[in-house]
């Protein structure tokens, strides 16, 4: 009796176990688990901070590090799924992708300008409303990079009493640093967008404490600028006994120029066009202009600096597309007259046709 019922009840407790077994198996094949997808990921995210950073970091071709961020982030992102976020990489991924959005934005702008210099109200009012569109998509997409940036150190920008996160090397630095610049970029594209992107404001005095965890002369007055736009925008949360914001920004841009790479003045020249200061703006172009001369971009970060050159370009552009119906010049950029500044000069006909 005993010798049959033993048999049954190890059977059924080996089928009860398979069971189990399969049913885990089913279970986790639904929610999408692959060990093969987990080990893909945990190498491309980790090849894609180690090299694939550096190396975009390095390029001067603007255009096509932004195609390169629009085109890998669905792709490296879509990791999180299976692996834990890449959000120090994916941070820098939406950075790009958002500067290629900004771009088209700015196109739509100079369309403006160009139909408001002749008169066509239609195309005008078509341009505007393209480059809200625009600008509303790079608000989100730099939202995002804020977000991601601040997680990847697991920084909490909304706790004021946070500490500064551990931020192990320069490159950690730089995501982070440039995650607090995006954040208060959002801002301000959300602002062009008509209020679209829904941008909270309080990202402004977040960004402008965070800042404050950077050393500003090694990042060539960067966290200082971001400091100075957010007490120009927001004059409540200027410190009392702080520096005049317009001299701040004047010294961060002078720090820019020897650290090799000149984002400091591209912020310069947002807050000027911002806060409608021409006299900043001829300046800052100008000053820009003549730092070519004798400049030498720092290899590790020439993308910064070629992000801030297409800035100071753009200002450029809208004052001679407003003024006189089409973009700077090439031998005339650093000034926003096609009049000669001397009695010898000779205008350089080709660039004005």
């Amino acid at each position: 009796m005993y010798s049959s019922i033993i048999p049954r009840l190890w059977t059924a407790g080996i089928y009860r176990r398979f069971l189990l077994t399969f049913g885990v198996i089913a279970l986790l094949s639904g929610c999408g688990y692959n060990p093969v997808y987990q080990t893909t990921g945990s190498v491309i995210t980790g090849y894609a901070e180690s090299e694939a950073t550096p190396y975009v970091l390095q390029m001067s071709d603007a255009d096509m590090a932004c195609n390169l961020g629009q085109s890998l982030d669905p792709l490296v992102y879509s990791f999180s799924r299976v692996t834990d976020k890449p959000d120090t990489t994916g941070s820098l991924l939406q950075l790009l992708a958002a500067n290629c959005s900004e771009e088209q934005a700015w196109e739509e702008e100079l369309r403006y300008e160009r139909a408001m210099f002749s008169d066509d109200v239609a195309e005008a009012k078509d341009a505007r409303n393209a480059a809200k569109r625009w600008h509303a998509i790079t608000a989100k997409r730099r939202l995002e990079a804020f977000h991601r940036a601040m997680r990847a150190y697991e920084y909490d920008p909304a706790d004021p009493d946070a500490e500064c996160p551990f931020l192990y090397e320069d490159q950690d630095e730089l995501t982070f640093l440039l995650g607090l610049l995006t954040g208060l970029q959002s801002i301000i594209n959300d602002t062009n967008s008509g209020g679209a992107a829904g941008v909270p404001k309080d990202i402004a005095p977040q960004a402008e404490r965070a800042a404050q965890c950077l050393d500003n002369e090694k990042w060539g007055g960067i966290p200082n600028a971001i400091r100075a736009n957010v007490w120009l925008l927001l004059p409540d949360t200027r410190p009392v006994m702080s520096p005049d914001p317009w001299r701040l920004l004047k010294n961060s841009s002078e720090l820019g120029v020897q650290a090799g790479f000149r984002a400091s003045m591209a912020l310069e020249a947002v807050a000027a066009e911002t806060a409608g200061r021409q006299d900043v703006i001829k300046d800052v172009i100008a000053r820009f202009a003549a730092s070519q001369k004798n400049f030498k971009v720092n290899d590790d970060y020439k993308l910064v600096d070629e992000v801030g050159r297409s800035v100071i370009l753009h200002t450029s552009d809208k004052q001679w597309t407003r003024k006189y119906g089409y973009r700077t010049p090439r031998t005339y950029f650093g000034r926003l007259s096609p009049e000669s500044t001397s009695d010898t000069e000779t205008m350089d006909l080709d660039d004005l046709l």
